[in-house]
């Protein structure tokens, strides 16, 4: 499909503001399965319309077969808001309305594959408990709060229903007018899988780097309170249908 269908490109966004803290991953690194959204301050995958207009955008990695529905998803999009027959008020409501059901047509190994992670469900509770849109039930989240407490995977949403209400909430917005650093902003700042310290075919353990040793990315500030980086490489991908 990015072949065939997408120009695609990439932006660095290593400066920037919102951009998340990771280890530095050179071209031939290793590479590692991790959920999806997992990451979302580190990388987010655009699609664009011709014009540059933003017709979805995913946070942080995705597995490949989501990829692909999302990617189909967004060339629904594009039919939308190339209809000349539409007004903009029209395109702009059936783009939330389409972002909303499309979740309801995810099937469940995408669902089960976008939990979020642990560590990024915590971070949300202890700093945003009352504010944040990640949470589905504020009280059962708030286990979190309680010494060795943990709260059960339904106190939080999904990332794909995460990714979908964010989107439903921006129509056809310019992508010099996206608020990537809203949208991007949820769970640790700091992630960093540590890929490059395996052997790529066995997945044996090759060494460790010491604290604050390891060559990073982003803004130092994020790497501190004994937060153990997991990472993607810091980039934001920019897909246009041709």
């Amino acid at each position: 499909m990015l072949k065939n269908d997408f120009i695609c490109g990439y932006t660095d966004i290593t400066d920037k503001s919102f951009a998340g803290m990771s280890g530095r991953h050179e071209r031939q690194g290793n590479a590692v399965h991790t959920s999806n959204g997992a990451g979302p301050h580190n990388i987010q995958m655009f699609v664009l319309a011709p014009d540059g207009t933003v017709l979805h955008c995913l946070p942080g990695y995705w597995d490949p077969r989501d990829l692909a529905r999302e990617l189909k998803f967004a060339e629904q999009l594009n039919k939308v808001w190339t209809d000349r027959t539409l007004r903009t008020s029209e395109k702009n409501q059936l783009f939330s309305t389409l972002q909303l059901r499309h979740i309801d047509t995810h099937p469940q190994q995408m669902v089960a594959r976008s939990h979020m992670q642990g560590f990024d469900q915590k971070y949300e509770a202890e700093h945003r408990l009352n504010t944040s849109d990640t949470i589905a039930n504020r009280t059962m989240a708030a286990a979190f709060l309680q010494p060795m407490g943990h709260a059960p995977q339904v106190a939080f949403k999904t990332t794909d229903v995460i990714m979908h209400e964010r989107m439903a909430k921006r129509p056809f917005e310019p992508f010099e007018r996206f608020d990537v650093a809203a949208y991007s902003d949820y769970g640790k700042p700091l992630y960093d899988k540590n890929e490059d310290e395996f052997d790529a075919r066995s997945g044996r353990k090759l060494y460790t780097y010491e604290h604050g040793q390891k060559p990073m990315l982003g803004d130092a500030t994020h790497y501190s309170n004994n937060n153990k980086p997991a990472s993607e490489t810091q980039q934001s991908n920019l897909w246009g249908a041709k």
